[in-house]
């Protein structure tokens, strides 16, 4: 099997949902990042494939578009992935399997999402869930993940039944929120990630972090559950815009590139499923899977990163490595920058590897939690000169 390395990777500024990219589609978002890693590493042009997730797109082989429109040869042949949350790492993770495989050496891998222009469906007159829907019309937005039940609010309800099951408070969740939005507060200050991003549309950084979070904001924010629940806008993730692209290569590709170090080798991967009543559990399941089947702790960790995308993933994670916390999240995670679905894997990769980076880490771990109750991990390991 070949050694598989993540080479480098770009992304955009994560935008809200109607912000600043609410008429950019998000092939446009994707191969804009596409033409600026080609521009960083010429040969990206010549991959044997790209490989995009997208969740919440107009359908079709929506990575073929961003590829064609991104100017790459129509020869480039590319697929789409839809893993919802995950489909972002899962493309990395097929760009590792078909590398490792011997089918090629080098490929585009990541994800583009547009949360502000996900379009409005409509289930067909002869399908039995056209009448099941909210208002009985047939129209819908989110997908059906769970055989029993078509809410549009499945994800809001699966983050509520974890931290009942768990007893978690309001204290400890706020905490997280308000942790999340300080460390990305001071990465941004730090400029410790300008270089991963790619403006677009003028937006050169990332909308929504927010430098003055309180516990007197997050009492008024509404709780789409309704009373007494625990899940509101402060603890549960946006919906955002944005899009994420890595170069992935083979063990020998890597001196035909002139790639300056360090590269990532992928040291592991794996999917995992669970209960659709509590995807949020999926992130450190998937994680915690991984480390087992590689022989690893999460104390050889130098880095992790999990898509937070409800705070409950973050209080999982502290509650059962409370030591571990510093090594968590360090740039912050998706309750401050937002969460393009597609994308979110394949941004968490590139903050792990930049965490690797600067902290000069051996090891890294990033997990992804996904609707269904689906779960996806990646092990990576930090390269030198004198490892290669």
């Amino acid at each position: 099997m070949h050694d598989v390395y993540l080479v480098c990777g770009r992304r955009t500024p994560i935008a809200k949902s109607g912000g600043a990219y609410r008429r950019i589609r998000p092939e446009v978002l994707g191969a804009h990042v596409l033409r600026a890693l080609c521009r960083a590493i010429p040969a990206g042009r010549e991959v044997d494939g790209v490989i995009a997730g997208n969740a919440v797109g107009t359908g079709g082989n929506i990575a073929r578009l961003t590829a064609l429109m991104a100017g790459l040869p129509a020869s480039v042949p590319a697929i789409t992935v839809d893993v919802q949350c995950a489909s972002g790492i899962a493309a990395v993770a097929g760009a590792y399997a078909e590398i490792a495989a011997g089918m090629g050496t080098l490929y585009l891998a990541g994800g583009m999402e547009s949360a502000s222009l996900q379009p409005m469906r409509i289930y067909a007159p002869q399908d039995e869930r056209r009448t099941q829907t909210a208002d009985g019309t047939g129209a819908y937005r989110t997908a059906q993940f769970s055989p029993e039940t078509l809410s549009e609010t499945v994800m809001l309800e699966g983050a509520e039944r974890v931290m009942q099951a768990e007893g978690m408070t309001e204290a400890e969740l706020c905490a997280w929120v308000f942790e999340s939005h300080r460390r990305a507060a001071h990465a941004a200050d730090a400029g410790v990630l300008r270089g991963l991003l790619v403006p677009v549309a003028g937006t050169a950084a990332d909308e929504g972090i927010m430098r003055h979070m309180n516990e007197r904001l997050l009492a008024r924010l509404p709780r789409p559950l309704g009373k007494g629940t625990l899940t509101h806008a402060g603890n549960a993730c946006r919906i955002n815009d944005g899009a994420a692209f890595l170069l992935v290569c083979a063990r020998e590709a890597l001196r035909d590139l002139h790639i300056e170090m360090p590269v990532y080798r992928i040291a592991g991967t794996c999917r995992y499923g669970g209960s659709p009543q509590e995807s949020p559990r999926g992130a450190m399941r998937a994680a915690d899977l991984l480390l087992h089947r590689c022989g690893h702790r999460y104390e050889d960790m130098d880095a992790i990163e999990f898509n937070e995308a409800f705070a409950a993933i973050d209080v999982l994670f502290a509650r059962a490595h409370p030591h571990l916390t510093e090594r968590y999240n360090v740039f912050g995670g998706a309750l401050a920058y937002g969460h393009p679905y597609g994308a979110s894997g394949a941004v968490i990769l590139l903050h792990l590897m930049r965490a690797l980076e600067v902290w000069r880490g051996r090891y890294g771990l990033a997990a992804i939690a996904g609707a269904g109750g689906m779960g996806q991990a990646m092990l990576l390991e930090r390269v030198t000169d004198e490892f290669l």
